[in-house]
Order: C-alpha cells, then structure tokens, then sequence
C-alpha cells in the first residue's frame, strides 16, 4: 500500500488575526488542537507541521510535532507543503490539513487516503457537506461546490451556485419544512478545504501558473480544474469550523468545552 503524508502548514503572519496558529484555546495552541486530531487518522504513516516560523516551530517540537522549516515567500498553504513534499519522496500521496480548522475529524482525513489508494488514477480529493442553513450559501465568504453524477467536482464559486432562474434561494430551500423540501438542502454544498493529492500531481500544481478563473473567484482549486485534474469531493454530514477571527476561536473554545464536559459525564 503506498504511503501517505499528512502536511499541516502553519504561518505567523495573518493579516487577520497574526499568531493565530500559538492562539490558546481550551488550554492548548490552536495548532497542536490540529496536530492531535490528525495524529489519530489512521491512515497516515506521517505527519510534519510546516512553517516559516521559529515560534511556530519551537512550541510545536515542545509537545512532540515534527516540524519542517520552510520558505517564508510561498504565497500559500499549497506551496508550503508542496516544498516539504518535494523532499519526501517515500510518500506517494500528500494530505493537506487546515492548520485552523482544530475539530478536523480524523475519520474524513482517512476517507481521502482510502479514496486515494483505491483508485489509482485519482489525483485529487477533497470534501463537502450541505449547509444546514441554506442562507449561508449566499454568503461570499462561503465557497460552494457543484459535483457531477460521478461526485466530481464540475465548478468551486464564493457565489450562490447552482443559482436560481428567478434569483436568490429557491422558495422550497427557504420553507425547508417538508421532508421534501429539506432534500432541497443538498443543492447548496459547502466546500471543506481539505485536500488529499497524489504526490505528483502537488508537485506539478505549484508549477502551473494562476489561472483566470482562481483570479477571479480566488480560489486555487479552480487552477487544477482549469488543467483538467478530476477532483473527488467525499460527503460528510457537517463539517470543522475553520479560526480566522478571536471571536471564532472563542467559539471554537466553548465547543470543545463544552464537548469535553459531556465526555466526562459518568454514564449510567
């Protein structure tokens, strides 16, 4: 079975919320939250934190992460993990794991490996799940993705899409009351971004130039779409929550607080 690496990519300098991966939540950095879940996918034969950063990398080998130092010029996630997967030749297959999102469900991390491996031809794989609230999908913050018959990516937008005829939420979404309607749900899907990649193919995506269509929606997944790379999107019920401002960080804490409370409860 071939292997697979799990790359987790961690930078200082966000514009947004700058240290964020050293954030504490419930009592730990937001990045080690990260590193323990996917320690537990199983499917995983390595796992390496990259960063551009001495903090990053001083705290993380304080509780155990193995750590690759990479070049701070990468203008993202992608291209830092591509540069620890050009020097890991014994891996055929690279996963790319949020370094913000610290609830990533380690079962989801296996399916991509599994879908990976069991098709040889598959050069990447990623992740979706219907809103629950299907008004959330108008928002631009939000990316959608549109999959084929086959659960193959046809098209990733920060638009409403598929969109309506007559413009904004179809009036069945909106009422979502009826069993039937709820079905309706499953029209808006919420991108989970995650990646699975074979090797190779992440090591020829940081070769290829942007593409038109990742300029103007600013997403680069668009740019393997537009070279003709067949995307799997796997179905999950919900999906991580990611941290990009401290507002959702405390949230996040008053999840994971109030998850640990429950799985202290003796049972009866």
């Amino acid at each position: 079975m071939s292997k697979a690496l799990g790359i987790i990519p961690a930078r200082w300098a966000s514009a947004r919320f700058p240290g964020k991966p050293l954030h504490p939540i419930a009592g730990k950095p937001l990045l080690q939250h990260v590193w323990e879940a996917s320690l537990r996918a199983k499917r995983l034969d390595h796992l390496i934190v990259a960063t551009d950063d001495f903090r990053i990398a001083e705290a993380a080998f304080a509780w155990g992460a193995e750590v690759a130092m990479t070049s701070a010029n990468h203008p993202s996630g992608t291209d830092r993990i591509a540069e620890v997967a050009a020097r890991t030749k014994q891996f055929a297959h690279i996963v790319n794991i949020q370094g913000d999102e610290p609830v990533v469900e380690p079962k989801l991390i296996d399916r991509l490996v599994r879908e990976l491996q069991r098709d040889r031809e598959l050069e990447m794989v990623t992740a979706a799940h219907p809103f629950s609230d299907p008004r959330e999908a108008e928002s631009p913050h939000q990316v959608k993705v549109v999959v084929n018959q086959k659960g193959e990516a046809l098209y990733f937008s920060r638009a409403l899409i598929p969109a309506s005829r007559s413009g904004g939420l179809p009036t069945a979404v909106l009422e979502g009351r009826r069993l039937a309607n709820r079905r309706s749900l499953v029209l808006y899907l919420r991108h989970q971004g995650i990646y699975g990649y074979t090797r190779d193919l992440l090591l020829r995506f940081v070769r290829w130039k942007t593409s038109p269509l990742e300029r103007a929606e600013s997403l680069e997944q668009l740019r393997a779409l537009e070279n003709g790379v067949r995307i799997k999107v796997v179905m999950t019920g919900s999906g991580s929550p990611g941290v990009d401002t401290p507002e959702d960080a405390r949230m996040i804490e008053r999840l994971l607080v109030s998850a640990g409370k429950r799985s202290q409860k003796p049972r009866r």
